[in-house]
């Protein structure tokens, strides 16, 4: 008899751990469906509640306009939009891509080694403390009015925090670990290439995210001033002829350009450095 009852128990238990499996199977996949589409639903939350609050309290177009204004004067002037975008884009990429080269570099020199370290982090502190927008004249009267004091802005402005953050990867190699390596005979340079690099890349990529989107922040303070091209110019002649809805409309389009960016270098990340997320990812997907 217990022969005879022990089968069906186990077959119970069996189609109870299924089902389990099954519910966090199917939970996991809405979730992951609702993690789709909830950026866009906030954003489009966002700006209803921004149209139905400029339209309840009466509020007018050159003060705030609503986001229907805005979309309409976007269709006024895509084709100016679209090319001062185009230049806006240029110029913080270029900038931005000096940053990451340059950053990379001194990064790695001040977290390998305490005299460079020394010597020169106080000197980026200072560099970094002075407002970018204080440069821009000076940037002007050496380059004069074009694009070269965007880049420089953009290069400035984004330069700093990748510095900051590939350092501190390089630096916290831990002790133990440098004491192991030089006793099995590897180099300071073999210890930075193989251990320190990878070590810094979650580091790196957090810096990236962050400094793609000030990146643009310092192109278009530039362009308000030293360029007769970008959005931060276009933004500057519609504040002139108050054409607020154009000034919103330029500010758009640099966020959406800013999300672009951040979502490029998110997606680099997690094909870059999917070792470092890797518990994450396994309580995602269900794993233990």
């Amino acid at each position: 008899m217990q022969r005879e009852n022990a089968l069906p128990v186990n077959e119970v238990r069996r189609i109870a751990r299924s089902s389990r499996a099954a519910a966090r199977t199917a939970a996991l996949k809405r979730r992951r469906r609702l993690e789709r589409v909830l950026p866009w639903l906030v954003i489009l939350g966002f700006f209803l509640i921004w149209e139905a609050a400029v339209r309840a309290l009466s509020v007018a177009d050159f003060v705030l306009p609503p986001p229907s204004a805005i979309v309409q004067g976007m269709i006024k002037w895509w084709e100016p939009l679209l090319v001062d975008a185009a230049h806006t884009l240029l110029s913080t990429t270029i900038g931005f891509a000096f940053a990451v080269v340059l950053g990379i570099v001194t990064g790695v020199a001040i977290g390998a080694s305490t005299l460079v370290y020394r010597g020169l982090y106080p000197l980026l502190v200072a560099f970094n403390s002075i407002p970018k927008v204080a440069l821009v004249p000076v940037l002007v009267l050496w380059f004069g009015v074009n694009t070269v004091p965007a880049i420089i802005t953009a290069f400035a402005i984004s330069f700093f925090p990748i510095v900051v953050n590939v350092a501190t990867g390089i630096a916290t190699i831990e002790p133990e670990q440098r004491d192991v390596l030089r006793a099995l005979g590897a180099r300071p340079l073999d210890i930075v290439r193989k251990v320190g690099l990878p070590r810094a890349m979650p580091y790196f990529f957090a810096s990236l995210k962050i400094a793609i989107t000030v990146a643009f922040v310092g192109s278009i303070t530039a362009e308000t001033v030293s360029s007769e091209h970008g959005i931060g110019h276009l933004m500057m002649a519609a504040s002139a002829s108050f054409d607020v809805p154009l000034v919103f409309a330029g500010l758009i389009v640099t966020s959406v350009m800013g999300i672009a960016m951040y979502t490029i270098a998110a997606a680099i990340e997690k094909r870059t450095t999917t070792w470092a997320t890797r518990g994450q990812n396994d309580l995602e997907n269900g794993g233990h």
